[in-house]
């Protein structure tokens, strides 16, 4: 069982990042730290362990940031690049504490991460390679240290993605429809993190007012939204568009359970 959790929102924007490169709208020009968003993903620390959810493009930087020594595995919501072109970096932790960095990914996301470092597998690998330790997840709970994490199915398009319950905490981002199945998994967590792009209909991902009528759909004691674009528009701004138990979550919030 469970008990503290602290949560670490490493990143919570889009693929491209915010600012987007050669973008000078007011949202790019903002010199509110809240309006500077890393790409998306999260660090948790409970009694007994220390991972992080997805390693982007900005991982290195996400580790630097917040001056993490070690940590006990990564654990893969999907394969897309803005969720693991991180995971060259896990090298200085390879290095530094001498073992191979454990990876949490279904067989399909092992897959790709095999043909995006394959550079890593195999004979005769270059010195100085990313070690991993692949470690395949499918719908079963499973643990790192004692903290069990749930896996839960959602879709991201066609692309079957899958966000994680810790304790009474769920994390789903890059999804535009979460199943029956998954929001029984969840109807009793406390705090509930989901993604919205922008505030108009995205293909693959919620629009903000789709995910808040989620959120207020599972009503949890607490929602954050992550992964949001410069179209999403000012923090400050939005947030005064928000029911009272949720808010945009920013690069650097700490969430203590």
């Amino acid at each position: 069982m469970n008990n503290k959790i602290k949560i670490t929102f490493l990143g919570t924007g889009t693929s491209q990042g915010v600012p987007v490169i050669g973008c000078d709208c007011e949202v790019c020009r903002s010199t509110d730290k809240k309006n500077k968003r890393l790409r998306s993903s999260i660090m948790v620390e409970t009694d007994d362990a220390c991972f992080t959810i997805d390693a982007g493009p900005d991982f290195r930087y996400q580790m630097l940031r917040q001056n993490v020594k070690d940590i006990d595995g990564i654990v893969i919501t999907h394969s897309h690049k803005d969720h693991i072109a991180g995971l060259d970096d896990v090298r200085a932790f390879n290095w530094l504490r001498k073992k191979d960095m454990n990876i949490y990914a279904s067989k399909e996301d092992q897959k790709v991460i095999m043909k995006e470092f394959s550079y890593a597998f195999g004979e005769n690998l270059y010195p100085g390679v990313p070690r991993f330790n692949l470690i395949e997840i499918d719908e079963e709970p499973f643990k790192i240290n004692n903290t069990i994490i749930t896996p839960l199915k959602a879709l991201h398009q066609r692309m079957e993605v899958r966000g994680f319950r810790i304790g009474d905490f769920a994390y789903i981002t890059d999804t535009h429809y979460i199943p029956p199945s998954t929001l029984t998994q969840i109807s009793d967590c406390k705090t509930v993190v989901l993604s919205a792009v922008r505030h108009e209909p995205h293909p693959s991902h919620y629009s903000l007012s789709e995910a808040i009528k989620m959120l207020e759909f599972i009503r949890p004691e607490k929602g954050y939204i992550t992964h949001l674009s410069h179209l999403m528009g000012l923090h400050g701004e939005v947030s005064k568009e928000l029911p009272e138990f949720v808010e945009l979550a920013y690069d650097g919030l700490e969430v203590l359970l």
